[in-house]
């Protein structure tokens, strides 16, 4: 598989390096190029046009919101993951609308980085090999099938995801306590990366909170807790 070209517009130069390292850990991603400001970020997406771009949201001489429009309002092909501190909704929902890719809260934790770069790799060589277009193949590059509503189970899952194991790790998880990918995997008798990948997928719909924890050492880890239902 061809790499794929990765540019990363972050106006912190520690975190920015912190990225470069993650992405160096990475086969399949090819970095082009870092930018610190967001007119540099916007010069080097039109110079280099990138597959992807880790865009941060906040800069000294702008928004990365404003150059996501840029991008989808020139036809720009990259795609874009916000990888920022800004929790409000409007900015998630500016983002949405703007077609991100996914979007990553700081601090910055390797494994969800690496799980968010897989699922684009994923996408990127399903649509890039794809010759003719059907309603199966629409339903397999989407995250879900447009009609579907409800719970999980109505949801059509993505490769990978099977109802059985979400049933599993639900009743897991229902304690309340939050959990490590490394103790669910542990607990369900499968790998770290099989138990992440099922944690992500729930937190992507709602179902699971992730938070972020620091150790004894001080190595970030993400936890997962039940999604607290308002009262």
């Amino acid at each position: 598989m061809t790499p794929i070209r990765l540019l990363i517009a972050e106006d912190d130069r520690q975190i920015a390096e912190i990225q470069r390292r993650f992405i160096q850990r990475l086969d399949q991603v090819e970095l082009c190029g870092i930018a610190h400001t967001l007119a540099d970020a916007r010069e080097q997406a039109e110079v280099l046009q990138p597959d992807l771009i880790l865009l941060d949201v906040y800069f000294p001489d702008g928004s990365g919101l404003d150059l996501l429009r840029e991008l989808r309002a020139s036809n720009n092909s990259s795609d874009v993951i916000l990888i920022t501190a800004a929790k409000e909704v409007d900015t998630l929902r500016t983002a949405l609308r703007g077609g991100v890719f996914d979007y990553i809260l700081k601090p910055l934790v390797f494994e969800r980085l690496e799980e968010a770069i897989n699922r684009f790799c994923e996408h990127h060589e399903r649509l890039s090999a794809l010759k003719h277009l059907g309603q199966e193949e629409v339903d397999a590059l989407l995250p879900r099938n447009a009609s579907d509503t409800g719970n999980d189970s109505h949801h059509r899952l993505p490769k990978g995801i099977d109802v059985i194991t979400l049933d599993k790790i639900r009743e897991l998880i229902a304690g309340g306590k939050p959990w490590s990918a490394e103790e669910v995997g542990s607990a369900m008798g499968a790998s770290r990366t099989t138990a992440r990948r099922y944690l992500e997928y729930m937190t992507g719909t709602g179902t699971l909170v992730a938070e972020v924890s620091y150790g004894s050492i001080g190595r970030p880890e993400r936890r997962y807790r039940m999604q607290r239902l308002p009262t």
